[in-house]
């Protein structure tokens, strides 16, 4: 190899690349469907952030191409074989709470701060500087490099499913998605609904009625909000003083108002990421089990005793039959990232369940099938990528350790986590960075952030690992 200082690369371009990240970082690009388009089949704002990286890899010389405004690519180099990174621009809603902009990018204190910091902008655009240095310095390479850029990884991953029925798949690359050293297993990821049947019993005359519950928007997110409207026939002094008695007890913030002659009553939580639910507060299921201590009508009491007896404090599965542990990989895991009811439809619970490669899934789904069927629910929507696993002695392994130990001085372990990265859409895939042994994740939070340090060294990182990997 070239006798190369990557960081002093990277030193040498720290200003733009700083520069080039809060551009990014100031698109709101949330998933935004009842506002999509033929032209921007997941909203206005995510499209943008694709074309920027496309647009600023144009500027700096690499080939580019839009595929089909789900997502797209950067590439330099020739030749027939092709390594990657696969990255994405799209976030998740910023959520409450928030003590700077959270599209405004802000650097302060060492930190830059907004939605997407560490997931997944400023890994992104560190892996666009990695690739950018090994083009500027002209080095001899084999392959062809690319930088993938998908738009729906907070989502359903329809960028990616798009992509690869339209593009080649590399032959090895890595997610700069998730930690470092590198993330060679993943837990499958299910997602799916348990949705009240609409023959519950409805009851007429009750002294307190649910109108509507509403908490959470994502699958993969711990909900910080949750709103229920009733309809009160009789004195309400006792109940909200019950309520602001919860509230103490449970050292959570909230309020209540009269909107339209119903008690609107609101909950503050904590978000977190739903790979691990025990990491936050999820507002939804508090607000429930306050719920589910006052006599509420029949098919109001239903939803919220359900919420409770299946996922209140229960984040493994325990409930619902399917507790499963994994030596390698850890826990099953059961995120309640959505709650809705209203009193025609009744509730649904949108649910996030991350398993070991040892859990039987079809034997694990009819067992909660049978649990929600004797609580007059039903399972619906379900979705669910397989979990992921790349054998150490790979070679795309061996090379990313090469890289890691020569920069950090540091044993390269290999971690498995509960988190799915786009890895798993590779052929042969890591995660590989960005974020580094002992710093907090605080993807999915109030106050994201990425240190500029660390995307100084992640950087670095990757023009090492492209530079290596399109080695033959």
């Amino acid at each position: 190899m070239a006798n190369i200082d990557w960081k002093d690369e990277v030193d040498k371009r720290k200003n733009e690349l700083i520069r080039d990240l809060q551009g990014l970082l100031r698109i709101k690009s949330v998933l935004n469907e009842p506002k999509s388009t033929e032209d921007a089949p997941l909203g206005m704002e995510v499209k943008q952030a694709l074309e920027y990286m496309l647009e600023i890899g144009e500027r700096d010389g690499f080939t580019s191409k839009n595929v089909g405004n789900l997502a797209g690519h950067l590439e330099m180099g020739a030749g027939d074989g092709l390594i990657a990174a696969l990255c994405h621009v799209d976030v998740v809603p910023e959520g409450d709470g928030w003590s700077v902009d959270p599209f405004g990018g802000e650097v302060k204190d060492g930190k830059i701060f907004a939605r997407g910091a560490i997931d997944d902008k400023g890994p992104t655009m560190a892996a666009y500087y990695g690739m950018k240095i090994v083009n500027e310095l002209g080095l001899p390479i084999d392959k062809r490099i690319r930088l993938i850029i998908g738009t729906d990884e907070e989502s359903k991953w329809r960028c990616v499913d798009h992509y690869f029925k339209h593009e080649e798949m590399p032959e090895m690359g890595f997610a700069p998605d998730a930690d470092f050293p590198i993330i060679n297993a993943e837990k499958g990821i299910a997602d799916f609904d348990l949705k009240q049947k609409r023959d519950s019993p409805k009851e007429h005359g009750a002294k307190i009625t649910l109108i509507s519950f509403f908490s959470g928007r994502r699958y993969n997110m711990v909900p910080d909000h949750a709103r229920a409207v009733l309809d009160i026939q009789c004195d309400q002094t006792e109940l909200l003083q019950l309520f602001n008695d919860f509230k103490y007890r449970q050292d959570l913030n909230g309020s209540y108002y009269v909107e339209s002659g119903y008690l609107v009553l609101e909950l503050e939580g904590i978000s977190a990421h739903g790979m691990e639910p025990d990491n936050g507060k999820n507002a939804g299921l508090h607000l429930a089990n306050f719920l589910s201590t006052i006599k509420l009508d029949r098919k109001g009491m239903d939803f919220v005793n359900v919420a409770v007896q299946f996922f209140f404090e229960d984040s493994r599965g325990r409930a619902l039959g399917v507790r499963h542990n994994d030596e390698m990989i850890g826990d099953l895991t059961i995120n309640v990232g959505k709650i809705t009811f209203n009193d025609e439809d009744g509730g649904r619970f949108g649910l996030n369940m991350r398993y070991p490669a040892s859990f039987l899934m079809e034997e694990g789904m009819q067992k909660i099938m049978k649990k929600a069927e004797e609580a007059n629910f039903e399972v619906t929507n379900v979705s669910n990528l397989q979990p992921h696993y790349v054998p150490t002695d790979d070679i795309l392994i061996q090379k990313l350790i090469k890289v890691y130990e020569e920069q950090t001085n540091e044993k390269a372990e290999m971690l498995s986590i509960s988190g799915g990265t786009y890895a798993r859409s590779l052929k042969t895939g890591v995660a590989f960075g960005a974020l580094f042994p002992g710093r907090p994740d605080v993807a999915h939070q109030k106050d994201e952030y990425m240190e500029i340090e660390d995307l100084l060294r992640a950087t670095a990182l990757y023009a090492q690992a492209f530079y290596e990997l399109a080695q033959d």
